[in-house]
């Protein structure tokens, strides 16, 4: 009993201990830079389209609540050529930022990255948790400074994009299912349709998987989460679906970059086109399908189930129709397990490690660099990472899938 009460007791003080730290952080983010240099405009066209609702009773999708995201970003409704900023979010997002709406905008954005720099922090340390894979306290360190500092996740932090928290969702359902808390994992995976081009290969991937494991519980949660997301959503704005999809189908008017895919069939390998995009990514998309047979024989073994959802990742952001690098966080998980197994046998692991934080790092940034103009991201930016990994993934799954065959053995 005294174990238990010392043990709640020691619990408690490092919960509060954390609260103070997230704090005293926010307190400086707010202090040297938000409150001087607003920014994240990713994030301030959600904010201010979520304020407006919930303020004002404004419709977020309305042409009203753009041109209030535009005067917040220009001073001045959008030009044409220029980013108009709509909200173009699924309508529930407004739920999640329902606490952050009634405050200074400079308060709301240093709260907000707070969030995201823990989100990557903690989908980082999970995505090593899944793999089983102690660092030492050196190392460990590095790589928390990598999954802030890493080209992909620093751009999604000054953006002020969901997608450093869809990427928290995503291994965080995959670590609630190697945990069985299967609850979790349902709400966990219906909120990473707040940026569904992240995860609309992923769900049906899970959700087959759940059906041959027969995981009700997870199935179920996930069913009863989504259900609720979308009903208060249609609740409360009927059109909000109509509306989404609306302000998608006006994305590629303002924006010049498709899929990594699409850029190579458009801009590299020009004589491809449309139909050889179109032929690249049905075939990327079967051969995933293919692989997806394996998820009915996963079950306990991990090595294979993470293979094919690794993959599924991959291939999500080379086909999604638009992506952004930012996008790219999700990847994370699969680039960890190329990782853990390029160097379960290097004769120093750990340095190799080391070495590639640093390379990864300096190397992404230096292309970004070089090749930047205007401030916008050139399209060899979005190649090296979901290429590579793809590349990776198909040399490395014959031996992922005999160590899967291995341990069925021993299981069985």
């Amino acid at each position: 009993m005294m174990d238990n009460t010392s043990s709640r007791k020691k619990t408690a003080i490092l919960v509060l201990l954390v609260a103070l730290l997230l704090a005293a952080y926010i307190l400086a983010t707010y202090s040297v830079f938000t409150s001087r240099f607003p920014g994240a405009n990713d994030f301030y066209s959600r904010w201010k389209g979520a304020e407006v609702y919930w303020r004002e009773g404004i419709n977020p999708f309305s042409e009203e609540a753009t041109l209030a995201i535009q005067q917040g970003i220009y001073g001045r409704p959008a030009e044409p050529g220029e980013d108009p900023g709509p909200f173009a979010y699924p309508f529930y997002t407004v739920f999640l930022l329902a606490p952050i709406v009634w405050m200074p905008y400079a308060w709301a954005q240093a709260i907000w990255l707070v969030v995201l720099q823990v989100s990557l922090v903690l989908g980082v340390a999970l995505c090593l948790s899944l793999l089983d894979w102690r660092l030492p306290p050196w190392l460990f360190a590095l790589t928390i400074l990598w999954s802030v500092f890493f080209y992909h996740s620093a751009r999604t932090i000054f953006l002020g994009q969901f997608a450093g928290l869809v990427f928290l969702c995503t291994v965080g359902t995959l670590w609630a299912l190697k945990g069985r808390h299967d609850g979790l994992a349902g709400v966990l995976l219906s909120l990473t349709t707040v940026k569904p081009q992240m995860s609309f290969l992923l769900i049906p991937a899970l959700l087959l998987w759940g059906l041959a494991q027969r995981r009700w519980r997870f199935l179920t949660a996930s069913a009863l989460a989504s259900a609720l997301l979308l009903g208060m959503s249609f609740l409360l704005q009927p059109s909000w679906l109509g509306d989404f999809f609306r302000q998608l189908a006006a994305y590629p008017s303002y924006t010049a970059i498709g899929s990594p895919i699409w850029i190579l069939a458009h801009y590299y390998i020009p004589f491809l086109g449309t139909p050889g995009e179109v032929a690249l990514s049905l075939l990327l998309l079967l051969y995933l399908a293919y692989e997806w047979r394996h998820l009915a024989q996963s079950g306990d073994v991990p090595d294979r189930f993470y293979w094919v959802l690794g993959m599924t990742l991959i291939v999500t952001n080379l086909v999604a129709l638009r992506t952004a690098t930012t996008n790219y966080v999700q990847l994370y998980f699969p680039l960890f397990l190329v990782l853990h197994h390029a160097t379960a046998r290097a004769p120093a692991r750990n340095l190799v490690l080391a070495l590639f934080y640093l390379l990864s790092a300096v190397g992404i940034w230096l292309l970004f660099l070089a090749t930047v103009v205007d401030r916008f991201e050139h399209p060899i930016v979005y190649l090296p990472l979901p290429v590579a990994l793809f590349g990776a993934f198909v040399w490395a799954r014959s031996a992922l899938h005999s160590g899967s065959r291995a341990r069925e053995r021993r299981y069985a």
